[in-house]
């Protein structure tokens, strides 16, 4: 087995457009770690990089000690899993699956041998003498695994494998591919566009946008410790709420203040977040003071509880409630607060209900401040 590394890599282009910008990853033996972000931010472009189906424009690809830039993909020792099952229709489950083996010239019973036992790992033994055709997409997608576990791969690259499922059965191959990982013992990079699928499977997540690596952490660090906003918006979901604010100090304390006051008319509120303690960090926040600022809170971090307004000291604030969306363990609360919009998980006894306006509390101890211009996290 192995762990990879790209040093400086980059994918450009005719015509000047760079796919990939000096991507620097260290994927450790045995890892499973995802490459997430919106489409066309550059993960399936350097997933075939490591595969070796784009050449690597700059910089240099390691599988283990060895420099594999000019190693042809079938000399790599990888296997790489498609959205598309890309399985031969006129062949059986069996047949799909010993294809790559009988390309190496491996013997008939050593074929056999590995096929069956691959079948059994991915509980497909009863369907070896099927067409695809005649499969679900659950099945289809465990002969494409399948047909890479027979091969012993050094590292497998999975490109978003589950996205043709449906949800049920999206999330049961989750939950059979983190067990498939542990049981092989090898190195996973699997790409999705879906935050939800890095976050229960990565050991580690690599969060791209246009082309450049923004944060590699472990799911909680990338929940609770975005380096910038663009990471903070993209992990979580319901995404996190954005607020343009102004940093003050007010009666010695870092505080931010944000809403709409029209002092003629006196009609609009301001609202005051005092920071915590623990969290003011004055050499990150001095620089800030009386500058605007994004303060950034997560949905479960707005609460309408009785119990936790009476008992908090700031961050506590009007809203209308324009939606709300019933999910069973819990509520979505979609609010407006002086033409902010908010999205707030609460409670599914939460009585509150569209045209009521609420008192809500924000939990300062949760809350995140960027910087308005570069975006940077300032404090988490």
């Amino acid at each position: 087995m192995a762990g990879l590394t790209l040093k400086n890599s980059y994918k450009k282009y005719p015509g000047g457009v760079v796919a990939v910008s000096d991507v620097n990853l260290e994927i450790r033996d045995k890892e499973f770690i995802v490459l997430v972000g919106p489409s066309g931010c550059g993960k399936s472009t350097t997933l075939r990089m490591i595969a070796g189906l784009e050449e690597i424009s700059e910089g240099e690809l390691y599988i283990g000690d060895r420099l594999v830039n000019d190693i042809a993909p079938k000399d790599r020792d990888i296997a790489m899993v498609f959205q598309n099952y890309a399985l031969y229709p006129h062949m059986t489950v069996f047949e799909n699956m010993a294809f790559g083996l009988k390309l190496r010239k491996v013997p008939k019973d050593e074929i056999k041998k590995l096929v069956e036992e691959a079948a059994k790992i991915l509980d497909i033994a009863h369907l070896l003498d099927r067409k695809p055709k005649a499969l679900s997409g659950g099945q289809r997608q465990r002969v494409a695994l399948g047909r890479a576990i027979v091969r012993d791969p050094q590292v497998f690259l999975l490109d978003e494998p589950l996205s043709n499922l449906d949800a049920k059965l999206r999330a049961q191959m989750r939950t059979e591919l983190s067990k498939l990982h542990k049981k092989l013992g090898t190195t996973f990079i699997y790409v999705t566009h879906d935050q939800t699928e890095a976050m229960t499977m990565g050991d580690r997540i690599v969060v791209m946008k246009d082309g450049f690596v923004q944060q590699v952490d472990t799911p909680q660090n990338l929940y609770t410790s975005p380096v910038n906003q663009f990471v903070a918006g993209f992990m979580g979901s319901p995404q996190m709420n954005f607020i343009d604010a102004h940093l003050r100090i007010i009666d010695g304390k870092y505080t931010v203040e944000f809403g709409s006051e029209d002092t003629k008319t006196s009609r609009g509120r301001k609202f005051y977040v005092e920071i915590p303690t623990a969290k003011a960090d004055a050499e990150a926040l001095n620089y800030y003071v009386d500058k605007d600022v994004v303060l950034g809170v997560r949905p479960e971090s707005i609460h309408d509880e009785e119990m936790f307004i009476s008992t908090a000291t700031t961050g506590i604030i009007e809203a209308n409630v324009d939606v709300t969306e019933m999910m069973g363990a819990e509520t979505y609360l979609y609010l407006t607060c002086e033409g902010i919009p908010l999205t707030a998980r609460v409670d599914p006894r939460s009585t509150a209900r569209p045209q009521d306006k609420i008192s809500v509390a924000l939990d300062p101890n949760k809350m995140h401040i960027f910087d308005k211009e570069t975006e940077k996290t300032v404090i988490n």
